[in-house]
């Protein structure tokens, strides 16, 4: 079987906006170097979730697991995500396709943001 993690955000105009995603790509990929660690977009950056999905599927790739790299659960992740995994579900069925919950609703990314706004404070 051959995985996918797919770490899903909105995109911007600005290539400066990516940097960040393209880090916590890199630092991802590191620690799983036989998964494909790939990065996807909502919007406005390519390369889209659609396109990259079947890209994925493509390559032979048959579980993709998306984490929606947004703080919270807003209307992009409650409502325009579901849709297009549905969409992406429906033309690539030999793909699981798994969506886990949004990065800024999981307690351990909250404690690890907490623990640096803590820590911003001076001594």
């Amino acid at each position: 079987m051959s995985s996918a993690l797919v770490l899903f955000a909105h995109g911007a105009r600005s290539a400066a906006w990516a940097v960040p995603f393209e880090k916590l790509r890199d630092l991802t990929q590191a620690r799983l170097p036989d998964v494909q660690v790939r990065l996807g977009f909502l919007e406005l950056m390519a390369p889209r979730l659609p396109e990259l999905v079947a890209e994925l599927a493509a390559s032979g790739v048959t579980q993709v697991t998306v984490v929606p790299v947004f703080l919270g659960q807003g209307g992009h992740v409650m409502r325009d995500l579901p849709v297009m995994v549905e969409e992406l579900r429906s033309s690539f069925p030999q793909v699981a396709i798994k969506v886990v919950e949004a990065a800024g609703e999981n307690a351990a990314v909250l404690n690890a943001l907490s623990d640096y706004c803590v820590a911003s404070l001076p001594v």
